[in-house]
């Protein structure tokens, strides 16, 4: 039997990168799938894509920010298909030191990442009770545990994602509501590629190797090892697994300083 199956999952910023592939693996795995984005059209054509191969799928284009849009989303959501699996994904990055970091660059970065968790588990977290428990996944970073150069709100945004993951995982430990995180390294997503030749033309290909070699294992991860790694932790197989962190990193954190 496929790990998800009858299962229904919440996925927000699942019309692209990681959380597209959670999308598709989840379905793979017998789940049907709700798609939370922003990009509203670019989640309805990955629904319709998901739905022609035979999945379950729905697309909601929603601002995270914004809590009465979020509560109001998954109280529509709870009332079609009661849902027991939530993978807060959606984030947004810079590039930037302390100094470098305005005032309305740290306000965007804390809306999406921390606000946009901190929403959506909070409006979560009833239907989940009411349906006798469920999983919850936040995409943290390895930048929330190890310092890299010029990620100062990126940092402390992803540092309170892991820090929200634990409390929640010890308040709710006793109603059969998980919480955990995974914590990527660098992954080869169209978000990195379009970095690349925005900053560096005529030098991707260098920079793209430069990019692989950063990491120990010697490349960058896929979105789909990712998602398989995702779809275990939701699954009723990691039961016994909550509040905690799981690098998915290539060996950057424990490996880097002897590579």
């Amino acid at each position: 039997m496929k790990r998800l199956a009858g299962k229904i999952a919440v996925i927000t910023g699942g019309a692209s990168g990681i959380g597209k592939a959670m999308a598709t693996i989840f379905t793979q795995e017998g789940a049907g799938v709700h798609i939370l984005d922003k990009a509203g059209e670019a989640a309805r054509q990955l629904a319709e894509t998901l739905r022609a191969r035979g999945a379950q799928a729905w697309a909601h284009e929603v601002d995270l920010t914004h809590g009465p849009d979020v509560k109001a989303i998954l109280d529509q959501i709870q009332g079609d298909t009661p849902f027991s699996i939530l993978v807060c994904n959606a984030g947004v990055g810079m590039v930037g030191t302390l100094e470098e970091t305005s005032e309305a660059d740290l306000d965007r970065l804390f809306a999406v990442n921390v606000k946009g968790v901190f929403h959506s588990m909070q409006a979560a977290i009833p239907h989940f009770r009411t349906n006798g428990g469920g999983a919850i996944l936040n995409v943290a970073s390895i930048a929330a545990t190890v310092a890299l150069p010029a990620r100062f709100a990126y940092s402390m945004t992803k540092g309170a994602v892991l820090s929200m993951t634990y409390t929640v995982a010890m308040d709710y430990r006793q109603e059969n509501i998980r919480c955990n995180s995974i914590s990527p390294a660098r992954v080869h997503t169209q978000l990195v590629d379009t970095f690349v030749a925005k900053n560096y033309p005529g030098q991707e290909a260098e920079m793209m190797e430069k990019l692989a070699k950063s990491q120990p294992i010697g490349r960058m991860g896929t979105p789909e090892e990712i998602a398989h790694f995702a779809a275990f932790l939701v699954s009723d197989e990691a039961a016994f697994i909550t509040g905690t962190d799981y690098p998915i990193d290539g060996g950057f954190i424990r490996l880097s300083a002897h590579t």
